[in-house]
């Protein structure tokens, strides 16, 4: 049996990632993978940054996320392109200060993280069952995700985007568990930032054993008001929005 702990979109939530953190640590994975957005919106990039490189350093597997582009190069097109009139400025701000706390060694280990990271675990010879794949939002794409409600017909387009037999992801902050066809959708939801009404961090853990997949989500509790209260005392614009949503597990604009 193989087993991974999965996680994803932190966006600078310290507090979060190291209660999280402590709960991967008791499940005692074979592997860690951290699939984006690591620094952007939440009160200290530079500590969540330093751990997440702490975790890479011990062998975990970390992707980008889009609002990562946003935040080392300041590319708001491509991290947030459904703003066709260009982002909001609480995004350009919160963009601006991260990148100013995480300093020039951050932005370029921002810049050197990979899209996707694959794994192959058991049969080598297994046509497709052997294959996991770790993302942001889907295979290919840092931004088009897979929201609960997608049609199942742009799903399997972007499923089809690899061979790989579990696509593990985040991007929506949502949780979630999907099969398609022979393929397993696995978004571990988010670690600091999460929408679907629990305020507590969001992680999965996927056991794989043959062809049996078995992944269950995960919810670790953590000082909720002492991060919301660290974003409100920052004073960023939107910043009352981003306490709020971390304070009530819901998006709050």
């Amino acid at each position: 049996m193989v087993r991974i702990a999965a996680l994803s979109d932190i966006h600078g939530n310290l507090p979060a990632l190291e209660a999280v953190r402590k709960a991967v640590d008791a499940a005692r994975p074979d592997y860690v993978a951290i699939c984006g957005d690591l620094v952007f919106n939440g009160p200290d990039p530079v500590g969540t940054l330093a751990l997440v490189r702490e975790l890479e350093r011990a062998g975990a597997y970390v992707t980008i996320g889009n609002t990562d582009v946003a935040v080392a190069d300041g590319d708001f097109t491509a991290a947030f392109p459904w703003f066709t009139e260009g982002a909001p400025d609480s995004y350009l701000a919160a963009a601006e200060w991260a990148r100013d706390q995480i300093g020039d060694d951050g932005v370029d280990y921002l810049r050197r993280l990979p899209w996707e990271r694959r794994l192959r675990v058991g049969d080598a010879g297994s046509p497709h069952g052997d294959l996991i794949l770790f993302c942001h939002a889907s295979p290919g794409s840092l931004t088009d995700g897979f929201p609960v409600d997608l049609d199942p017909v742009v799903t399997i387009d972007r499923v089809s985007g690899t061979d790989a037999k579990v696509i593990v992801c985040g991007h929506t902050h949502v949780p979630e568990v999907r099969e398609v066809g022979w393929r397993t959708i696995v978004n571990a939801g988010s670690a600091g930032y999460v929408f679907d009404g629990d305020p507590s961090a969001s992680w999965v853990l996927i056991e794989i054993e043959g062809e049996e997949i078995k992944a269950e989500i995960q919810r670790t509790t953590y000082d909720v008001m002492a991060a919301s209260d660290a974003v409100s005392a920052r004073g960023l614009p939107g910043d009352v929005y981003r306490a709020a949503t971390i304070r009530t597990g819901k998006l709050v604009r």
